[in-house]
């Protein structure tokens, strides 16, 4: 499956107004992205299996559609299954299912994610009617998880992550697996401002271990985890300014050895659709 070298990430395909999702949906696949991402919000992300997937695939007609990511505590191998056969074959063909674990605080029954997520898999496998591997990835940060995606699925899409993770991420996957990592972006080119912006979305982040320590073998310290999140982690871990310097900030990730990113513009609400973004990007962006 094809996903273009540059994709977009978007809470608002999935939580927004489902009209305007559906319009969007369309003047981004116009707009030449590769593939739409249907973002989530962590611990608020819809019950419905697929059916927002379902929904964005009826209104494009090429690009691929993937969820990023179902909580496997929330969307039984079961479920997921029914859910991806109740699909036509034609949307199937261009759904890339993303599995997470999320992380402790957001999901009830979270524990041993690494065996959790083998199980997972092989209760998909079992199954045999559900999102082939073929079509599966893994939302993986630490090593153990990445090295199951490349086994077990297509590849992997990290979140909040630097161009330091996303090359030891592709020296450990090696060639062949998907590496598909999520670049936060806010539109802004005043420093105070933007990095204000990007705050407010690290905060859910800052306390969870998976993401820490991931930070942490990126070289940052434990003080730049604190009020907030330095300087240099947000600048590393979001990329603002104007059209040019985030284009570059998101190309970094495929000179780092990434097949695809998708790129997560930060929106005055987070249901929002920021439109005028992805229109100047993909201007300056490799989306084909």
């Amino acid at each position: 499956m094809l996903l273009g070298r540059i994709g977009v990430w978007s809470v608002g395909l999935t939580h927004g107004d489902r009209a305007e999702a559906r319009e969007v949906a369309a003047e981004l696949e116009a707009l030449g992205y590769g593939t739409l991402w249907l973002g989530g919000i962590p611990g608020d992300n819809p019950q419905a299996d697929l059916a927002a997937a379902a929904e964005v695939l009826a209104a494009t007609r090429r690009t691929v559609v993937a969820t990023a990511c179902l909580s496997i505590w929330t969307h039984t191998p079961d479920q997921l299954a029914a859910a991806y056969r109740a699909l036509p074959a034609a949307d199937r063909a261009r759904l890339v299912t993303g599995l997470a674990v999320s992380h402790a605080p957001f999901a009830e029954h979270y524990r041993q994610p690494l065996t959790a997520m083998r199980r997972y898999l092989d209760a998909l496998d079992a199954i045999g009617a559900g999102p082939p591997p073929s079509a599966r990835l893994i939302g993986a940060h630490r090593p153990r998880m990445t090295q199951l995606a490349a086994a077990r699925t297509a590849g992997t899409q990290p979140y909040l992550v630097d161009t330091y993770y996303t090359a030891r991420a592709r020296a450990l996957l090696g060639v062949g697996p998907l590496l598909a990592p999520v670049q936060t972006v806010v539109p802004l080119t005043d420093p105070i401002a933007a990095r204000a912006a990007a705050r407010t979305v690290l905060a859910p982040y800052l306390t969870l271990p998976n993401l820490t320590r991931t930070w942490l073998d990126s070289g940052f310290t434990e003080a730049d985890l604190q009020h907030g999140g330095s300087d240099r982690l947000v600048d590393r871990l979001v990329a603002w300014g104007d059209t040019e310097r985030i284009a570059t900030h998101v190309t970094s990730h495929l000179q780092a050895g990434a097949d695809h990113v998708a790129v997560h513009v930060v929106a005055e609400y987070p249901r929002a659709f920021p439109r005028a973004a992805w229109r100047d990007l993909a201007s300056l962006l490799p989306t084909a």
